[in-house]
């Protein structure tokens, strides 16, 4: 009776990849019609911790472009973001990062 070898299997991803793939969401605030540029760059302060020139960039990337990415981390977070920015009333959604 022969003993069968263990057959090993190499993983598709290594754990730096798999790490990068977890982090590679972003999530995304779009521009709307109802929300003041004033609040907008308030709720970018209050929930994300940024400062003022940084938050005011973001509204205004919203403002002008029509979006903004205004975090990036695992899918997980990002779930966490876009709940947050709907119960702020902002129009949020997330995406892969490209």
């Amino acid at each position: 009776m022969s003993a069968a070898s263990p057959v090993e299997v190499e993983p598709d991803l290594t754990a730096d990849e798999s790490t990068l793939l977890d982090k590679a969401w972003v999530t995304i605030v779009w521009n709307d019609p109802v929300n003041l540029m004033s609040y907008v760059t308030y709720v970018f302060r209050t929930y994300f911790g940024y400062d003022k020139k940084k938050a005011e960039k973001l509204m205004l990337e919203v403002h002008h472009d029509g979006r903004s990415v205004v975090s990036t981390g695992s899918r997980e977070e990002m779930e966490r973001d876009v709940q947050a920015m709907h119960e702020y009333g902002l129009w949020a959604t997330m995406e892969r990062s490209a």
